[in-house]
């Protein structure tokens, strides 16, 4: 089991099972939630326990999808796509974590001309 917490610890997570290898997604609006890309993991939703609920705001990032945060220190927390049965779930948050290594960028297109990237990752759209 991995644990894991916000930066204030008002909101926590538990997740059952393996986790995959973490994604870098630099679209514009992870770029705007978090300052940067965000890199996460993609995990079923069945296998992740919040605690803390009345903490977690909401904001409907789309007409399809949602963004988890804090609302006491603003930590990003999730994306969800409406209808799907995985999460994922901000790499930040987690506790204690070894072996996973980023291995994606997603939405390029979008990303900052103030960085690279290194070739030696796989690269998505």
């Amino acid at each position: 089991m991995i644990r894991g917490a916000c930066l204030c610890g008002a909101v926590r997570l538990r997740i059952e099972g393996p986790l995959p290898d973490p994604w870098a997604c630099h679209c514009g609006q992870c770029r705007k939630q978090t300052g940067h890309h965000l890199a996460s993991i993609e995990v079923p939703r069945a296998c992740v326990a919040f605690e803390g609920l009345d903490a977690i705001g909401r904001y409907r990032a789309s007409e399809r999808a949602e963004r988890g945060f804090c609302q006491t220190c603003g930590s990003t927390l999730y994306w969800r796509l409406d209808g799907c049965e995985t999460i994922w779930i901000a790499m930040g948050l987690l506790d204690d974590i070894e072996g996973l290594h980023l291995t994606r960028h997603v939405h390029l297109a979008d990303k900052g001309d103030y960085y690279d990237i290194p070739q030696t990752l796989g690269v998505g759209a």
